[in-house]
């Protein structure tokens, strides 16, 4: 029986048959985008994952420079050689599209390309540790840029697989199960009114016959 009330003509028929079969499309469509979606998200997690340890490893191994530099030297001179920073660091923000997915691409560049500009400060003063946190600390950019990029990805294709999955679920147990009732519901009365038209017709034949008949029949 039809989920809903629908006229039972031919012309419905067609048009709820050419809706099943967008329906179908589109539903392969989706299950494809949301299994594609799904690769590029389990790529990006387990690069997400591999980048997070190595730049957790990278800041713990900073902390350690800095707190070594901190020992060997007094907290004035330290805040003083930090104190007015030489070079500058810009940020342009761009995005790709990923099966209909915006995600963030980062790319940086320095003021100037001169990679002894990092350090703010002369080398009398300073220990070596400060010199080495202040170059693993700029090393460790482009990975901490890459991991901000790889989370938000995540995010936002996380948000679209749930959103597709929530499409497919629509269309693969309510959509396409009640277009295809409503299919049969059509044709199963389509086929009834049709054994009834052939039924009077044939009573009609029958009653003409045996008129026919009488009329042949001698007074």
């Amino acid at each position: 029986m039809a989920t809903k009330q629908i006229n039972p003509t031919r012309m419905e028929l067609t048009r709820l048959k050419k809706k099943l079969i967008t329906a179908l499309r589109g539903h392969k469509l989706l299950k494809d985008k949301r299994d594609e979606l799904m690769r590029q998200f389990l790529d990006m997690v387990r690069e997400n994952k591999r980048l997070r340890e190595k730049v957790e490893a990278d800041i713990l191994a900073v902390n350690q420079n800095f707190v070594m530099a901190r020992a060997s030297m007094t907290d004035e001179a330290l805040n003083t050689a930090l104190l007015a920073p030489t070079q500058e660091v810009f940020l342009d923000t761009e995005t790709r599209n990923v099966m209909s997915v915006d995600i963030p691409v980062l790319h940086y560049k320095t003021r100037t390309a001169n990679p002894e500009d990092i350090y703010s400060y002369g080398f009398a003063f300073t220990s070596g540790d400060l010199d080495d946190a202040v170059k693993s600390l700029a090393a460790i950019l482009p990975d901490l840029l890459r991991l901000a990029e790889i989370e938000k990805s995540c995010q936002l294709i996380a948000a679209e697989i749930e959103k597709t999955r929530r499409r497919v679920n629509a269309l693969e147990h309510v959509m396409i199960p009640e277009t295809q009732k409503n299919i049969q519901y059509i044709t199963m009365k389509l086929d009834e009114n049709e054994r009834s038209t052939q039924i009077r017709l044939m009573k009609v034949k029958d009653m003409m016959l045996a008129q026919a008949h009488d009329y042949d029949q001698p007074l």
